[in-house]
Protein backbone atom coordinates (compact mmCIF):
# COMPACT_ATOMS: atom_id res chain seq x y z
CA UNK A 1 0.00 0.00 0.00
CA UNK A 2 1.32 3.44 -0.54
CA UNK A 3 1.95 5.92 1.35
CA UNK A 4 -1.11 8.26 0.12
CA UNK A 5 -3.02 5.21 0.38
CA UNK A 6 -2.44 4.71 4.12
CA UNK A 7 -2.29 8.26 5.01
CA UNK A 8 -6.04 8.73 3.68
CA UNK A 9 -6.58 5.21 5.08
CA UNK A 10 -5.78 6.79 8.62
CA UNK A 11 -7.84 10.39 7.87
CA UNK A 12 -10.94 8.31 7.07
CA UNK A 13 -10.43 6.10 10.34
CA UNK A 14 -9.66 9.37 12.04
CA UNK A 15 -12.72 10.86 10.61
CA UNK A 16 -15.19 8.15 11.16
CA UNK A 17 -14.14 7.63 14.99
CA UNK A 18 -14.58 11.38 15.56
CA UNK A 19 -18.01 11.00 13.99
CA UNK A 20 -18.79 8.30 16.17
CA UNK A 21 -17.63 10.18 19.39
CA UNK A 22 -19.81 13.05 18.53
CA UNK A 23 -23.06 10.51 17.85
CA UNK A 24 -22.41 9.56 21.72
CA UNK A 25 -21.73 12.96 23.03
CA UNK A 26 -25.35 13.93 21.37
CA UNK A 27 -26.96 10.86 22.71
CA UNK A 28 -25.73 11.41 26.39
CA UNK A 29 -26.85 15.33 26.03
CA UNK A 30 -29.96 14.09 24.45
CA UNK A 31 -30.43 11.25 27.19
CA UNK A 32 -29.53 13.86 29.83
CA UNK A 33 -32.21 16.77 29.00
CA UNK A 34 -34.74 13.96 28.77
CA UNK A 35 -33.94 12.97 31.88
CA UNK A 36 -34.04 16.45 33.26
CA UNK A 37 -37.71 16.62 31.51
CA UNK A 38 -39.22 13.49 32.87
CA UNK A 39 -37.76 15.07 36.42
CA UNK A 40 -39.29 18.62 36.05
CA UNK A 41 -42.37 17.43 34.67
CA UNK A 42 -42.81 15.03 37.53
CA UNK A 43 -41.94 17.95 39.99
CA UNK A 44 -44.72 20.37 38.64
CA UNK A 45 -47.36 17.57 38.53
CA UNK A 46 -46.08 17.17 42.44
CA UNK A 47 -47.12 20.54 43.40
CA UNK A 48 -50.37 20.83 41.23
CA UNK A 49 -51.36 17.62 43.28
CA UNK A 50 -50.29 18.96 46.83
CA UNK A 51 -51.83 22.04 46.11
CA UNK A 52 -54.88 20.94 45.08
CA UNK A 53 -55.13 18.89 48.00
CA UNK A 54 -53.60 21.71 50.72
CA UNK A 55 -51.24 19.13 51.50
CA UNK A 56 -48.01 21.42 51.05
CA UNK A 57 -46.49 22.00 54.26
CA UNK A 58 -46.69 25.82 55.61
CA UNK A 59 -43.51 27.36 57.38
CA UNK A 60 -46.45 29.96 58.76
CA UNK A 61 -48.86 29.70 61.56
CA UNK A 62 -51.70 27.79 60.34
CA UNK A 63 -54.94 25.76 60.97
CA UNK A 64 -54.42 22.19 61.03
CA UNK A 65 -57.80 20.68 58.94
CA UNK A 66 -58.41 17.06 59.32
CA UNK A 67 -61.42 15.72 57.38
CA UNK A 68 -63.80 13.06 58.93
CA UNK A 69 -66.39 11.73 56.14
CA UNK A 70 -68.90 8.86 55.76
CA UNK A 71 -68.98 5.55 58.01
CA UNK A 72 -66.46 5.18 60.39
CA UNK A 73 -64.43 1.68 60.05
CA UNK A 74 -66.48 0.99 56.60
CA UNK A 75 -65.42 0.47 53.40
CA UNK A 76 -65.90 3.68 52.42
CA UNK A 77 -65.37 5.79 55.06
CA UNK A 78 -62.43 6.37 57.70
CA UNK A 79 -60.50 4.10 60.00
CA UNK A 80 -59.37 4.92 63.28
CA UNK A 81 -55.87 4.27 62.52
CA UNK A 82 -55.82 6.70 59.67
CA UNK A 83 -57.56 9.27 61.76
CA UNK A 84 -55.08 8.58 64.72
CA UNK A 85 -51.85 9.27 62.44
CA UNK A 86 -53.63 12.34 60.51
CA UNK A 87 -54.04 13.89 64.41
CA UNK A 88 -50.08 12.86 65.27
CA UNK A 89 -49.01 14.71 62.50
CA UNK A 90 -51.12 17.62 62.77
CA UNK A 91 -50.79 18.05 66.45
CA UNK A 92 -46.66 17.32 66.15
CA UNK A 93 -45.95 20.42 63.32
CA UNK A 94 -44.61 23.49 65.20
CA UNK A 95 -46.35 25.63 63.03
CA UNK A 96 -49.92 24.23 63.98
CA UNK A 97 -51.76 26.97 66.32
CA UNK A 98 -55.39 24.81 66.38
CA UNK A 99 -57.02 21.76 64.86
CA UNK A 100 -59.85 21.40 63.31
CA UNK A 101 -61.83 17.94 62.76
CA UNK A 102 -64.65 18.94 60.31
CA UNK A 103 -66.82 16.10 60.70
CA UNK A 104 -69.63 14.82 58.21
CA UNK A 105 -70.07 11.43 59.20
CA UNK A 106 -73.50 9.51 60.66
CA UNK A 107 -71.57 6.90 62.67
CA UNK A 108 -70.35 3.84 62.94
CA UNK A 109 -68.19 1.50 65.20
CA UNK A 110 -68.02 2.35 68.64
CA UNK A 111 -64.90 0.91 68.83
CA UNK A 112 -62.87 3.22 66.46
CA UNK A 113 -64.93 5.74 67.65
CA UNK A 114 -63.48 5.04 71.37
CA UNK A 115 -59.90 4.62 69.62
CA UNK A 116 -59.83 8.23 67.92
CA UNK A 117 -62.29 9.68 71.00
CA UNK A 118 -59.19 8.87 73.65
CA UNK A 119 -56.26 9.46 71.53
CA UNK A 120 -58.05 13.47 70.70
CA UNK A 121 -57.73 13.83 74.63
CA UNK A 122 -54.31 12.28 75.08
CA UNK A 123 -53.17 14.80 72.32
CA UNK A 124 -54.85 17.58 73.87
CA UNK A 125 -52.78 16.83 76.94
CA UNK A 126 -49.43 16.29 75.68
CA UNK A 127 -50.03 19.78 73.33
CA UNK A 128 -51.86 21.52 76.08
CA UNK A 129 -51.42 24.67 73.86
CA UNK A 130 -53.29 23.52 70.68
CA UNK A 131 -56.76 23.30 70.97
CA UNK A 132 -58.86 21.04 68.78
CA UNK A 133 -62.31 22.34 67.41
CA UNK A 134 -65.01 19.92 65.86
CA UNK A 135 -66.51 21.92 62.83
CA UNK A 136 -69.68 19.97 62.15
CA UNK A 137 -70.92 20.01 58.18
CA UNK A 138 -73.78 17.84 57.38
CA UNK A 139 -74.48 15.05 60.22
CA UNK A 140 -72.37 14.61 63.26
CA UNK A 141 -74.54 11.23 65.07
CA UNK A 142 -73.59 8.31 66.89
CA UNK A 143 -69.88 7.65 66.42
CA UNK A 144 -69.27 10.81 65.15
CA UNK A 145 -70.61 12.58 67.84
CA UNK A 146 -68.99 10.21 70.17
CA UNK A 147 -65.82 11.70 68.93
CA UNK A 148 -66.72 15.12 68.72
CA UNK A 149 -67.37 15.00 72.31
CA UNK A 150 -63.62 15.16 72.91
CA UNK A 151 -63.25 18.41 71.30
CA UNK A 152 -62.80 22.25 72.80
CA UNK A 153 -65.47 23.58 71.32
CA UNK A 154 -68.40 22.16 68.27
CA UNK A 155 -69.17 24.32 66.09
CA UNK A 156 -72.40 23.48 63.76
CA UNK A 157 -74.71 24.91 60.54
CA UNK A 158 -78.10 25.93 62.16
CA UNK A 159 -79.28 23.31 59.76
CA UNK A 160 -76.78 20.45 61.13
CA UNK A 161 -77.75 16.99 62.39
CA UNK A 162 -76.61 16.16 65.96
CA UNK A 163 -76.74 13.66 68.17
CA UNK A 164 -77.88 10.50 67.66
CA UNK A 165 -76.66 9.46 70.89
CA UNK A 166 -77.47 5.48 71.15
CA UNK A 167 -76.26 2.24 70.30
CA UNK A 168 -78.28 -0.24 67.72
CA UNK A 169 -77.67 -3.82 66.78
CA UNK A 170 -79.57 -4.80 63.58
CA UNK A 171 -80.01 -8.13 61.34
CA UNK A 172 -83.52 -9.67 59.45
CA UNK A 173 -85.02 -12.64 60.46
CA UNK A 174 -86.12 -15.51 58.03
CA UNK A 175 -88.24 -17.79 60.47
CA UNK A 176 -91.40 -17.48 58.93
CA UNK A 177 -90.39 -16.83 55.42
CA UNK A 178 -88.85 -20.29 55.53
CA UNK A 179 -91.84 -21.89 56.55
CA UNK A 180 -93.55 -20.72 54.11
CA UNK A 181 -91.12 -22.09 51.49
CA UNK A 182 -90.64 -25.43 53.08
CA UNK A 183 -86.91 -24.51 54.06
CA UNK A 184 -85.19 -26.09 56.84
CA UNK A 185 -82.22 -24.47 58.50
CA UNK A 186 -79.54 -27.02 59.81
CA UNK A 187 -77.32 -25.49 62.32
CA UNK A 188 -74.97 -27.41 64.26
CA UNK A 189 -72.81 -25.69 67.18
CA UNK A 190 -70.80 -26.75 69.71
CA UNK A 191 -71.87 -24.31 72.79
CA UNK A 192 -75.57 -23.37 73.60
CA UNK A 193 -75.30 -20.12 72.14
CA UNK A 194 -73.14 -20.39 69.39
CA UNK A 195 -75.82 -19.25 66.62
CA UNK A 196 -76.65 -16.17 69.12
CA UNK A 197 -78.73 -13.80 66.68
CA UNK A 198 -78.55 -16.48 63.46
CA UNK A 199 -81.10 -14.49 60.76
CA UNK A 200 -82.35 -17.83 59.96
CA UNK A 201 -83.00 -19.34 63.77
CA UNK A 202 -86.10 -18.02 66.24
CA UNK A 203 -84.63 -15.56 68.34
CA UNK A 204 -84.50 -16.93 72.10
CA UNK A 205 -85.74 -14.85 74.51
CA UNK A 206 -82.02 -15.52 76.59
CA UNK A 207 -80.22 -14.49 74.01
CA UNK A 208 -82.31 -11.22 73.50
CA UNK A 209 -81.46 -10.20 76.74
CA UNK A 210 -78.08 -10.68 76.17
CA UNK A 211 -77.76 -8.66 73.53
CA UNK A 212 -79.88 -5.75 74.90
CA UNK A 213 -77.59 -5.84 77.97
CA UNK A 214 -74.49 -5.68 75.96
CA UNK A 215 -75.89 -2.61 74.27
CA UNK A 216 -76.69 -1.12 77.40
CA UNK A 217 -73.13 -1.36 78.79
CA UNK A 218 -71.79 0.43 75.26
CA UNK A 219 -74.54 3.17 75.83
CA UNK A 220 -73.80 3.53 79.35
CA UNK A 221 -70.22 4.25 78.12
CA UNK A 222 -71.36 6.43 74.99
CA UNK A 223 -73.48 8.48 77.74
CA UNK A 224 -69.97 8.57 80.10
CA UNK A 225 -67.91 10.12 76.65
CA UNK A 226 -70.83 12.86 76.53
CA UNK A 227 -70.63 14.08 79.83
CA UNK A 228 -67.14 14.07 80.27
CA UNK A 229 -66.43 15.94 77.18
CA UNK A 230 -69.30 18.37 77.33
CA UNK A 231 -69.31 19.12 81.14
CA UNK A 232 -71.18 21.38 82.67
CA UNK A 233 -72.16 22.66 78.78
CA UNK A 234 -74.49 20.08 78.83
CA UNK A 235 -78.22 20.65 79.23
CA UNK A 236 -79.73 17.15 79.71
CA UNK A 237 -83.19 16.51 78.97
CA UNK A 238 -85.04 13.00 79.25
CA UNK A 239 -84.49 12.01 75.59
CA UNK A 240 -80.94 13.33 75.28
CA UNK A 241 -79.38 9.91 75.20
CA UNK A 242 -82.17 7.93 73.40
CA UNK A 243 -80.69 8.44 69.84
CA UNK A 244 -82.73 11.31 68.60
CA UNK A 245 -81.02 13.68 66.17
CA UNK A 246 -80.74 17.94 66.56
CA UNK A 247 -80.95 20.61 64.01
CA UNK A 248 -77.77 22.17 64.69
CA UNK A 249 -79.18 25.44 66.33
CA UNK A 250 -81.28 22.96 68.76
CA UNK A 251 -77.79 21.19 69.75
CA UNK A 252 -76.42 24.36 71.14
CA UNK A 253 -79.16 25.39 73.34
CA UNK A 254 -78.80 21.67 74.54
CA UNK A 255 -75.33 22.18 75.04
CA UNK A 256 -74.62 19.20 72.78
CA UNK A 257 -72.52 21.88 70.36
CA UNK A 258 -70.84 25.43 71.40
CA UNK A 259 -71.87 27.67 68.51
CA UNK A 260 -72.24 28.54 64.85
CA UNK A 261 -69.32 28.90 62.35
CA UNK A 262 -67.81 26.78 59.61
CA UNK A 263 -64.03 25.79 59.17
CA UNK A 264 -63.70 29.28 57.38
CA UNK A 265 -65.19 31.27 60.40
CA UNK A 266 -63.26 29.24 63.06
CA UNK A 267 -59.68 29.73 60.99
CA UNK A 268 -60.26 32.97 60.41
CA UNK A 269 -62.02 34.33 64.25
CA UNK A 270 -60.98 31.75 66.71
CA UNK A 271 -57.93 30.57 65.73
CA UNK A 272 -56.57 33.73 64.04
CA UNK A 273 -55.05 31.62 61.51
CA UNK A 274 -56.41 31.74 57.85
CA UNK A 275 -53.48 29.76 56.39
CA UNK A 276 -55.03 26.28 56.30
CA UNK A 277 -53.14 22.93 55.97
CA UNK A 278 -54.83 19.60 55.01
CA UNK A 279 -53.81 16.63 57.19
CA UNK A 280 -57.13 14.79 55.93
CA UNK A 281 -56.31 10.81 55.73
CA UNK A 282 -55.83 10.66 51.91
CA UNK A 283 -53.20 8.49 49.18
CA UNK A 284 -49.77 8.60 49.02
CA UNK A 285 -48.69 11.32 46.01
CA UNK A 286 -47.68 8.00 43.89
CA UNK A 287 -51.26 6.40 44.18
CA UNK A 288 -53.03 9.93 43.61
CA UNK A 289 -50.76 10.23 40.82
CA UNK A 290 -51.24 6.81 39.36
CA UNK A 291 -55.12 7.35 39.91
CA UNK A 292 -54.99 11.16 37.65
CA UNK A 293 -53.09 9.73 35.16
CA UNK A 294 -55.30 6.91 34.83
CA UNK A 295 -58.78 9.52 34.51
CA UNK A 296 -56.75 11.78 32.02
CA UNK A 297 -55.94 8.76 29.59
CA UNK A 298 -59.33 7.31 30.49
CA UNK A 299 -61.30 10.79 29.31
CA UNK A 300 -58.19 11.40 26.43
CA UNK A 301 -59.38 8.03 25.10
CA UNK A 302 -63.26 8.17 25.59
CA UNK A 303 -63.61 10.75 22.41
CA UNK A 304 -61.47 8.02 20.10
CA UNK A 305 -63.61 5.01 21.33
CA UNK A 306 -66.81 6.76 20.71
CA UNK A 307 -65.54 7.43 16.78
CA UNK A 308 -64.68 4.59 16.85
CA UNK A 309 -68.03 2.64 17.73
CA UNK A 310 -69.57 4.96 15.27
CA UNK A 311 -67.35 3.93 12.63
CA UNK A 312 -67.98 0.16 12.80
Amino acid sequence: MSTDDQSERGALERLLLAHLAEQRKSRRWSLFFKSLGMIWLFFVVFLVIAHNDGSLVSVQPHTSLIDLKGEIGGNDGVTADALIASLGAAFEDRHSRAVVLRINSPGGSPVQAGQVNDEIRRLRGKYPKIPLYVVVDDICASGGYYIAAAADKIFVDKASLVGSIGVLMDGFGFTEAMKKLGVERRLITAGDNKGFLDPFSPLLPHQESHARAMLAEVHQQFIQVVRQGRGKRLKETPDMFSGLVWSGSRSIELGLADALGNLDYVAREVVKAEDIVDYSPQESIADRLARRIGTAMGDAMRPWARDQTRVH
